[in-house]
C-alpha cells in the first residue's frame, strides 16, 4: 500500500508527536508514505469562509501533486480530511470551475485532473488495509484499557461529502480500531461533538467548558483515555484540560492519545518511539496499564 502523505500543519508544529508516531506506525504496518513536502495548508475551513476560490486552489494544488505521485492522499488530520473532501467534491462536480482553478495552477506547471481521492488513516486502515490484517500485526493487546473515541467535527460532517451516506459504518471506525487493538471502546455522549477548538479565540470560556464536559463525561463512563484522529481536537482536549479542570472545579487528568499512538502501543512500539511524554496531560497511567 502506497499513499501520497499529507501530514498537515499541526503534526509538524503543535503536535510533532503525531508526525513521529504516524511514521512509526505506517512503517510497522508496511504502508509506504511519500510525503507531499511541497503541499500547502488546507486553510482549515477558515480560509474557505474568507476566500473560497483561494482555498480550493490550494487544495487542488495538493491534489495535483498527489496525481504526480500516482497515489491517494493520506492524512492524519480529521480537519484536513473534511476541508479537502469538501474542496475535492466541489472541484469534481463543476468542470468549468475546475478549469478556472487550474488556470491559477498553470504558472507552476500543475494541473488537477480530478482523479485524486483523500483518505484519513482511520478510513485507510479499515477499508484498504483491513481490520483482520491489522489484528495480525498486534504484538501488545491493550487488554483492560478503556479508550473513549473522540471523532471531532470534520471527519463526520457534512455526511454526504464525507461518505457517511454511502458508508455509515465510518461513524464507528474508531471504536472498531480501538477494539482491534484489544482495548475496550467507551460509549459516551461527547464522542461525536465538537471539542471547542473552532471558538477558542472567540469565546475561550465556552471552548474550555466543552473540554471539561467531554473529558469528564468520558471519565464518568470509565474511560482511562480519549483517542482522537484530529490533532486540533488533541490540542484543545489536552492543552486546555488544566483550565477546564479549574473551570469545572475538579480534577480531570484524562490522557488524550492521537490515533497512531494507540495503534503503535498495540503494535508493540515503545512509549518513547510514540512520544507519549510530549503531552500536557500525563500519559503515564496508560503506559503503566499496557506495560509500554
Amino acid at each position: 500500500m502506497r499513499y501520497a502523505w499529507y501530514p498537515g500543519c499541526v503534526s509538524q508544529g503543535g503536535c510533532p508527536e503525531l508526525y513521529a508516531s504516524m511514521v512509526k506506525v505506517c512503517s510497522a504496518l508496511g504502508i509506504e508514505l511519500e510525503e507531499l513536502k511541497g503541499a500547502a495548508c488546507t486553510g482549515a475551513g477558515v480560509l474557505t469562509e474568507r476566500n473560497p476560490e483561494l482555498a480550493d486552489t490550494l487544495n487542488a494544488r495538493t491534489f495535483a501533486l498527489a496525481e504526480q505521485v500516482g497515489a491517494p492522499v493520506l492524512t492524519n488530520c480529521s480537519t484536513c480530511q473534511g476541508v479537502m473532501s469538501q474542496a475535492n467534491a466541489k472541484l469534481k462536480a463543476d468542470p468549468k470551475y475546475l478549469a478556472r482553478v487550474n488556470q491559477h495552477l498553470a504558472p507552476e506547471g500543475l494541473e488537477y485532473k480530478g482523479t485524486t481521492e483523500v483518505r484519513h488513516l482511520l478510513w485507510a486502515l479499515v477499508e484498504d488495509y483491513g481490520l483482520d490484517n491489522f489484528k495480525a500485526k498486534v504484538q501488545r493487546p491493550l487488554t483492560g484499557l478503556k479508550a473513549a473515541p473522540f471523532y471531532g467535527c470534520y471527519i463526520l460532517r457534512p455526511t454526504k461529502v464525507l461518505g457517511l451516506d454511502e458508508k455509515p459504518a465510518r461513524s464507528r471506525y474508531l471504536e472498531m480500531l480501538i477494539a482491534a487493538c484489544g482495548a475496550d471502546p467507551v460509549d459516551y455522549d461527547g464522542k461525536f461533538k465538537c471539542c471547542g477548538f473552532p471558538i477558542l479565540t472567540l469565546n475561550e470560556k465556552n471552548s474550555v467548558n466543552m473540554v471539561g464536559t467531554h473529558t469528564l463525561d468520558a471519565k464518568a463512563h470509565g474511560a482511562h483515555c480519549l483517542v482522537t484522529p484530529c490533532p486540533l481536537c488533541h490540542l484543545n482536549l489536552d492543552g486546555f484540560q488544566p483550565k477546564a479542570a479549574g473551570l469545572k472545579g475538579q480534577q480531570i487528568n484524562m490522557p488524550i492519545l492521537h490515533l497512531p499512538q494507540l495503534l503503535g502501543l498495540a503494535l508493540g512500539l515503545s512509549a518513547k518511539e510514540l512520544r507519549l511524554n510530549h503531552h500536557i496531560m500525563s500519559t503515564k497511567a496508560v503506559m503503566e496499564m499496557v506495560n509500554a
